[in-house]
């Protein structure tokens, strides 16, 4: 049977956090929790949710030319949203429709790409919670697939409490958490059945 032209097939791994293994070798993600914004047979986006840039949201909007006055949101910190286009922003917030582009990543959580949300978000206007990243985390079809089989990440169902609420430091611990894991008892290498 012929897949249907355009139809996007969702993966598995819709709706999930990755956490990352003691034993990950890779810089970018080691000690990370990425939300999985999007998986099919064509690869994987996410965003990492608890690296800290080194801007403000108010230094992003300044770049951006879009006036903001109230410091509260001016002095919220910026995550690393993963290596890939670093110069390019996300913005992971609650549910709110009217946004040039926007996609859902779960009933709780929307990922939106284009500026009128940092506007709307300057002005008081934005989605009642929010968090914005620098930069993506990409993988091609098949390759995150692999990672996982050789226990490079964990996988639990993504939890807006721990992306918009949690302090950035514990939200590793936290991901964790809901799979009933302590750090203490994950090990570098993992095992096959």
């Amino acid at each position: 049977m012929e897949k249907e032209k355009g139809k996007v097939h969702s993966g598995y791994l819709d709706r999930q956090m990755l956490i990352a293994m003691p034993g990950m070798v890779d810089g970018n993600f080691a000690g990370s929790v990425t939300l999985l914004c999007q998986h099919n047979d064509e690869g994987a986006i996410g965003i990492t949710i608890n690296r800290l840039s080194d801007f403000s949201l108010g230094e992003i909007l300044a770049q951006l030319h879009i006036a903001c006055t109230d410091n509260s949101i001016r002095n919220l910190p910026v995550v690393e949203g993963g290596p890939v286009a670093p110069d390019r922003g996300f913005v992971l917030h609650t549910p709110l429709a009217g946004f040039e582009s926007s996609l859902p990543v779960s009933k709780e959580i929307m990922v939106t790409t284009s500026r009128d949300i940092l506007t709307a978000i300057a002005s008081g206007k934005g989605p009642e919670k929010y968090l914005v990243a620098l930069g993506y985390s990409g993988w091609g079809g098949g390759q995150l697939e692999g990672e996982l089989r050789q226990n490079a990440w964990l996988s639990v169902e993504a939890d807006s409490n721990i992306v918009f609420d949690m302090p950035l430091p514990n939200r590793f611990d936290g991901a964790l958490d809901r799979l009933g894991i302590k750090v203490d008892c994950l090990h570098v290498e993992g095992g096959h059945a």
